[in-house]
C-alpha cells in the first residue's frame, strides 16, 4: 500500500474554503430559482440544456443522464414535469428521428434568463475561491 502524505494546514483550509464557497454558491442558486418559479432540479435540467457544449442550445436525454449524473428514468421524469410545466419541448432529431431533442420553451428560456442574470456576481465570487484554491499558499 502506498504511503499517503498527510495534508498540510494550508491544504485543509483552501479545501474547506472551496467547499464552503461551493455550498453557499449552491444555496443561492436554489434560492434565485425559486425566486424565478423554478425547483433547483428544474433549474439545473434547463441550464444544461441551454448550455449544452456544442452550443446547439438543446440535448438529448442521454445528453443529460450523464451531465446531470442521474439515472434514466429520473431525467425522464424530470423533462416530462418541466414539459408539463411548459418549460421544455420534445422534438425528433432532422439527422435521425430516433434521437428526441430536448429544447427549452420561451418561458423556460426566460426563467433561466433571470436566474443566470441574477447569479452573475456569486459565479464571478466563486471562480477567484477557485482560482486561488489552485494557487500554492
Amino acid at each position: 500500500m502506498d504511503m499517503v502524505t498527510a495534508p498540510t494546514l494550508a491544504e485543509y483550509q483552501q479545501a474547506a474554503e472551496l467547499r464552503a464557497a461551493l455550498r453557499a454558491f449552491l444555496r443561492r442558486g436554489e434560492q434565485v430559482a425559486r425566486a424565478h418559479g423554478l425547483t433547483p432540479q428544474r433549474h439545473l435540467l434547463l441550464l444544461m440544456i441551454k448550455g449544452a457544449p456544442d452550443g446547439s442550445q438543446q440535448a438529448t436525454v442521454m445528453d443529460l443522464v450523464h451531465r446531470l449524473a442521474l439515472g434514466q428514468s429520473a431525467v425522464t421524469e424530470l423533462i416530462d414535469r418541466c414539459e408539463s410545466a411548459g418549460l421544455v419541448v420534445r422534438a425528433s432529431s432532422e439527422s435521425d428521428g430516433r434521437v428526441v431533442l430536448v429544447r427549452l420553451t420561451a418561458e423556460g428560456g426566460r426563467r433561466l434568463a433571470g436566474t443566470v442574470s441574477s447569479l452573475h456576481e456569486q459565479r464571478a465570487a466563486l471562480r477567484g475561491v477557485l482560482g486561488a484554491g489552485l494557487k500554492p499558499k
